[in-house]
């Protein structure tokens, strides 16, 4: 130990050894660096870095020797011997790369010891040769105990270094190993030079092929220390760019496992070289080894478990060539219920990428969504989207002795129910209609809700009129068939209209047609029955729309006109009132009767705009007419529907100046079977305001007499049913007689309808009726006639 002192203070220039120590240093940083580039590589890179770092560390061990022999005075001069030297070099770079091989190619604890261990011997092995090759006039011995603790130190330093690197590849880790690995070279070399005795022997003679220690330390230096900052440089920007590569490796990575599809790349030969996990768990894969696993392999393993359907070669080998067709394709494919859309891109240079998508849910929303566009959402029946397709089918199938029927069904008084009970109960009916239809019609039947209280069905069988006409008359039986429905119990009618394919139709639109065409007919028979499809109801249809069109444009032609039919004091024989009467004066047409056309404008709620423009103008005309006249008017039971009534008839008085009390409004007993609470409200408030309420066709309903104790009528006119038999027939004259005996006790005025003749005046004299009214006294004018009926005691009649 003394004598390792003794000559690193005495022996050596502190100057030169503080540049050597630096040219070690410098040269072990970037070893150390190499070193971590090495392990992270992979196949031929990996070879490429550890050559390098081989160099690097050999050529830094080298320069770090010739610096320090510099610095070495020994008091003689001396010379190096070229080859030796360059096989100190050799030995330097070769030793190192041994070791440095076996510590990166291992993760295990000892091969990187060992490896280390072999590279400390590389700079025990550069050493000696290095001092092998120096030449100078004396003998150089060694002291062997000293030589072992040099090797020993080069070693055990330079296998910690090793160690500390391969740990982790960090900065305190790589400044630990830097310098470990400057302390193995350092304390092998200057206490191997403590060993060192020299004898001089000027005898002995330096040769030819040798240099100056002065030129070769510097030369070498020079070259070492370039080669150094070449590599340490090249590792330094390395670093730089795998730090980089490792964050966007980083974000890479948290993207692909953080995509909501599945990913895999294969190469040409379909084998895997990337996936994320969301491939492995959509495919049920985690538990597989499938980096670089051929595809093929995988689909082989899994149909042998029963996972896979269909062969594996045929898929694998369609795959292959589509990728190297440069086809992308796309495919759904069922794995463990559920439902995954497969796209294949090719890559160029070959290969593919694989997107997996679970589209489960989606198919399903697409298909609930398809099947509420087809379907209704009350009753689940199908609509008339869907019926109408399914009609086209049904005619497509449909052959000479396998024909069609299409059913219309319409309920009867459906929305009387609605308006009383509440659409909740409506709602609730109609779906329970729709359970007794799809119950009812046959298994290859199809049955649709088309909007509303609108039903159809389409039937499929032989003789096919028999069959619909037995389908429609137990339709009508179900449906009629009361309803129990939250505490209410509830009876409907349904009216059906049938049509035939092919004789009544050939496309679905024109059976339709032609059904509702029947439905009509079925309503305007009475309802609650079913029509088949006739020749010419198309016409009358079409007589009936025209006849709506010029009903509409005569509203907006100002060509209705109020006509005015006397009512005469049977008693007295004078006139005390005038019942106003519309008249419809077509311009082509001439005058059209109420009965052609009052039907139609309570269908199609022109009846409201009718009935106020008569009001209107009862009213003004009454207003001209001497005080002790009135004037009677009828309101549909339409118009008692329209919550603007009794502001309509407000206004009407206010206008005119006509007296409340000169004003009569005539109903009818189905005014008050529509919503009896409602109505008699409203009737009660038109008898506050003063105008008189009659009775219109009394005794030809059910209620008659239970309707004259739920309201004080002012009047109850006679049907002119009863009073065109009165000579006749004796039930009606006591009926009459009755009417009016009921009228004097009640206090009620009675007015007989349609008195045509002197006998039918004289016997409702006798019996004690109050008014008369009919052609025996006038038929209707219009009011530039009133005077004159005012005049005239009586205008015979001409039937």
């Amino acid at each position: 130990m003394y004598q390792v002192l003794y000559c690193l203070t005495d022996q050596h220039d502190w100057r030169l050894v503080a540049l050597g120590g630096a040219v070690c240093l410098l040269a072990s940083a970037a070893a150390i660096s190499l070193f971590h580039r090495a392990r992270a590589a992979q196949g031929t890179a990996r070879l490429v870095w550890i050559t390098l770092d081989a160099v690097v560390s050999g050529c830094g061990i080298w320069a770090t020797h010739f610096i320090a022999m510099l610095a070495y005075g020994p008091g003689t001069g001396g010379a190096y011997n070229i080859p030796v030297t360059l096989l100190s070099l050799i030995f330097a770079i070769s030793v190192t790369f041994v070791g440095l091989s076996i510590a990166v190619s291992s993760t295990r604890t000892l091969w990187v010891v060992l490896g280390g261990a072999i590279v400390g011997g590389g700079v025990a092995a550069m050493h000696y040769t290095g001092m092998a090759a120096l030449e100078i006039p004396a003998r150089v011995d060694w002291v062997e105990g000293t030589v072992i603790v040099s090797v020993v130190l080069g070693i055990v330093f330079a296998a910690l270094a090793l160690f500390v690197a391969a740990r982790r590849d960090d900065l305190s880790h790589a400044i630990s190993a830097t310098a470990l690995l400057t302390l193995a070279i350092v304390a092998h070399h200057f206490t191997a030079m403590g060993a060192v005795v020299l004898t001089p022997d000027p005898t002995l003679a330096i040769s030819g092929l040798s240099i100056p220690p002065a030129s070769m330390s510097f030369l070498t230096a020079s070259a070492a220390i370039a080669i150094i900052a070449i590599a340490l440089v090249s590792a330094l920007l390395d670093r730089r760019a795998k730090g980089e590569l490792g964050r966007q490796q980083v974000v890479l990575d948290t993207a692909l496992e953080n995509m909501s599809q599945g990913l895999c790349m294969f190469d040409a030969d379909g084998k895997i070289i990337l996936f994320n996990e969301r491939y492995a768990a959509m495919l049920r894969r985690s538990d597989m080894q499938l980096i670089g696993r051929v595809l093929l392999d995988i689909l082989r393993e899994e149909a042998a478990k029963g996972q896979w359907n269909g062969d594996p070669e045929q898929f694998f080998a369609r795959l292959v060539e589509d990728a190297r067709e440069g086809r992308t394709t796309t495919d759904v494919v069922r794995r463990f219920d559920r439902s995954i859309r497969v796209v294949n891109q090719p890559m160029q240079g070959g290969g593919w990428v694989a997107t997996f998508e679970d589209i489960t849910e989606w198919l399903e929303a697409q298909a609930k969504i398809s099947h509420m566009a087809r379907h209704d959402a009350l009753t689940n029946l199908p609509n008339r989207v869907l019926f109408h397709e399914q009609l086209e089918q049904g005619l497509r199938r449909a052959g000479s002795n396998n024909q069609l029927a299409v059913l219309c069904l319409d309920l009867d008084h459906f929305k009387d129910i609605n308006d009383s009970l509440g659409h909740p109960i409506g709602d609730a009916l109609l779906k329970e209609v729709g359970r007794r239809l799809k119950a009812t019609v046959g298994e290859h039947d199809t049955v649709a809700r088309l909007g509303g209280d609108e039903f159809a069905v389409v039937q499929i069988g032989r003789s096919e009129e028999a069959a619909a006409r037995a389908l429609a008359g137990r339709l009508v039986e179900v449906i009629s068939a009361p309803y129990e429905i939250d505490d209410h119990q509830i009876v409907i009618g349904v009216s059906i209209g049938i049509s035939l394919a092919p004789q009544d139709g050939t496309n679905p639109d024109e059976l339709l047609k032609n059904a509702d065409l029947a439905l009509y007919r079925a309503k305007a028979d009475g309802r609650g029955t079913y029509r088949f499809f006739e020749t010419g109801m198309d016409a009358r249809a079409q007589a009936r729309r025209l006849l709506e069109m010029d009903l509409r444009a005569a509203l907006q032609r100002d060509e209705f006109q109020a006509y005015y039919q006397p009512i005469r004091d049977v008693a007295s024989d004078r006139v005390v009132a005038f019942e106003a009467l519309l008249r419809w004066n077509h311009p082509h047409r001439g005058l059209i009767s109420p009965i052609n056309f009052i039907p139609l404008a309570e269908e199609t709620g022109l009846i409201i705009q009718l009935g106020e423009l008569v009001l209107r103008q009862a009213c003004s005309d009454a207003a001209t007419w001497p005080n002790d006249i009135g004037v009677a008017v009828n309101l549909s039971p339409v118009q008692f529907k329209n919550p603007n009534l009794i502001a309509s008839v407000t206004e009407a008085l206010e206008k005119s100046g006509l007296a409340a009390r000169r004003l009569e409004l005539e109903i009818t007993e189905s005014v008050l079977l529509q919503n009896s609470e409602a109505t008699l409200t409203t009737l009660h408030e038109l008898r506050a305001m003063g105008v008189r309420i009659s009775l219109d066709d009394f005794g030809t309903g059910y209620s008659s007499l239970s309707y004259l104790r739920s309201f004080p009528f002012d009047k109850i006119k006679i049907d002119r049913s009863f009073v065109s038999e009165l000579a006749t027939r004796e039930d009606s004259v006591a009926i009459i007689r009755a009417v009016t005996g009921l009228g004097r006790s009640l206090g009620i005025v009675t007015t007989a309808e349609g008195v045509e003749s002197d006998a039918q005046l004289e016997l409702l004299r006798r019996e004690g009726c109050t008014q008369a009214q009919g052609y025996l006294f006038s038929q209707p004018r219009p009011a530039s006639d009133v005077a004159m009926m005012l005049e005239r005691p009586r205008l015979r009649a001409s039937a």
